[in-house]
C-alpha cells in the first residue's frame, strides 16, 4: 500500500515540506487504519508548517492536527471497516503523523465515530476549531453566563467563527471582536450582534474592573485582550479560554474573581476524555447549520499548505480551511 503525504523534513533547523509517496509499512503504531478523506489548517498547523515552537521534534513527519475519515481496517472492536470517524487532539499531527496525508494509523481512544447527518467535510469543516468552540460554549452554558451579550475574541478565525455561530444558534446575543473591519458582514452572517474593534481590548488594562459589559466570553487569543476582558465581564459569568495568539502571559488581578464571581475557564481540546467528546460531536451535529459552514469555509489540496501557513500565521486566513486530502 503506498499514499500520497504531505512529508516535513528539517535540515539545519529549516523545515521544508513537500508532498510524496508513501509506503504504508512506515505508519507510525495503532490498532485503526483510517482512510483520511479530510484535515483542516489551524494555527498550530501554521505553526508547525513553519518549524515555529518546536512542536514537532522527529523528522520526516507528516502534519495536521485533526482529521476525518472512513475506517480502513481496525484490530479493536469498538470500530469495523467503514465506520465514519473524527480524530481531534492526542498531539497527532506532533508527536504522532497526523492528518496531511491518505492514510494514517492511529490507537482506537483517539477516534470519535461520527454522529449520523454529519459528514467527513462537515467534520473538518468543523475540525479542532469547531470542537474547541463547543467545548468552550458548553463550559461557559455549565458555570454561569451572566448579563449581556457573550464575546468571542478573535472572531474571524477558525475558532471565533464557528464560536459566533454556536453561540447564535443556542440563541445568545453574541458581540464578536476582530482586528479586521473588513470582516464586519461576514460576522454579522454567522450571528454576530455587535461589531468590536480589537484595538479596544488591545490596550494595557488601567483599572481592575470596568462596566459589566458581557454575560460570557469565548477567548481566543489571550494575552491583554484575556485582561480586558476580565474587566468587563457582569456578575457571574464566565471566560472560556482557549488561545494563546496574543501571548501566555496575563496581567489581572483578584478583583474580577473576588467581586463579580467571574468563572474563568481552562479549555484544553487535547486530553479532553472520551465522554465529553462524544457529547461536543453531537451538539455540534444539533446546532451547526450546514449552509452556514459551506460559508466560512475554503477547501484548498495538499499543495497548498506550505504556502498557507505563514498566512494563518498573519491572521490573513478568514473562518475554516478544509483540507481535501484526496483533491
Amino acid at each position: 500500500m503506498t499514499f500520497r503525504a504531505l512529508m516535513l523534513n528539517e535540515q539545519d533547523r529549516t523545515v521544508t515540506a513537500e508532498v510524496q509517496t508513501v509506503d504504508g509499512s512506515e505508519l507510525p503504531q495503532g490498532n485503526v487504519t483510517v482512510a483520511v478523506e479530510y484535515s483542516t489548517l489551524n494555527y498550530k498547523d501554521g505553526m508547525i508548517l513553519g518549524g515555529i515552537g518546536r512542536l514537532v521534534r522527529t523528522y520526516p513527519h507528516v502534519p495536521g492536527i485533526d482529521f476525518a475519515g472512513v475506517v480502513e481496517s481496525s484490530d479493536d472492536s469498538r470500530f469495523a471497516a467503514g465506520d465514519r470517524v473524527v480524530l481531534t487532539g492526542w498531539r497527532v499531527g506532533e508527536a504522532h503523523w497526523g492528518g496531511y496525508a491518505e492514510r494514517a494509523r492511529v490507537d482506537a481512544d483517539w477516534l470519535v465515530r461520527l454522529p449520523d447527518g454529519l459528514s467527513t467535510f462537515d467534520a473538518m469543516a468543523l475540525g479542532t476549531a469547531g470542537f474547541t468552540s463547543m467545548l468552550a460554549v458548553k463550559a461557559l452554558e455549565d458555570h454561569g453566563i451572566g448579563t449581556g451579550p457573550v464575546l468571542a475574541t478573535g472572531a474571524a478565525g477558525g475558532v471565533g467563527s464557528v464560536a459566533v455561530h454556536l453561540l447564535s444558534a443556542a440563541g445568545y446575543a453574541v458581540a464578536a471582536s476582530t482586528g479586521r473591519p473588513q470582516t464586519a458582514d461576514y460576522l454579522r452572517s454567522l450571528g454576530a450582534g455587535e461589531i468590536i474593534d480589537r484595538a479596544e481590548l488591545s490596550e494595557p488594562v488601567q483599572r481592575p474592573l470596568g462596566s459589566e459589559r458581557f454575560g460570557g466570553c469565548v477567548d481566543a487569543v489571550g494575552g491583554t485582550t484575556l485582561a480586558n476582558v476580565l474587566t468587563q465581564m457582569s456578575y457571574g459569568s464566565s471566560v472560556a479560554a482557549c488561545g494563546l495568539a496574543g501571548g501566555n502571559g496575563l496581567d489581572t488581578t483578584v478583583i474580577p474573581f473576588l467581586l463579580r464571581g467571574v468563572n474563568l475557564l481552562g479549555i484544553d481540546s487535547v486530553m479532553c476524555p472520551f465522554a465529553p467528546r462524544q457529547a461536543a460531536w453531537e451538539r455540534l451535529n444539533e446546532l451547526v447549520d450546514r449552509d452556514l459552514l459551506a460559508s466560512m469555509t475554503t477547501t484548498v489540496g495538499l499543495g497548498d499548505l506550505a504556502a498557507l501557513g505563514p498566512k494563518i500565521l498573519a491572521g490573513e486566513v478568514q473562518g475554516r480551511t478544509v483540507v481535501n486530502v484526496r483533491g
